[in-house]
């Protein structure tokens, strides 16, 4: 994994991105993941980062990012 992340902020450098950007496309990936493994539960969410719910709730927005739980087919 450090290989590939090495090999990525390269490639990020090469082509002019600025930290913020790469910070900010980091932080959004990473939130929707664990959203996402969380089935859109916040509480739960927020533990898995280590932030405060709250925190969490203002990113979510900020990004505007969908984290409405995915429906499995199952009715659950």
């Amino acid at each position: 994994m450090k290989d590939q992340l090495e090999s990525l902020i390269a490639t990020m450098v090469e082509r002019g991105i600025l930290f913020d950007e790469a910070v900010g496309e980091f932080e959004k990936k990473f939130i929707t993941r664990v959203l996402e493994e969380e089935n859109g539960n916040q509480s739960r969410a927020a533990r898995a980062l280590g932030i405060h719910r709250n925190t969490l709730s203002r990113k979510i927005e900020s990004y505007k990012l969908d984290h409405h739980p995915r429906r499995n087919g199952r009715g659950h």
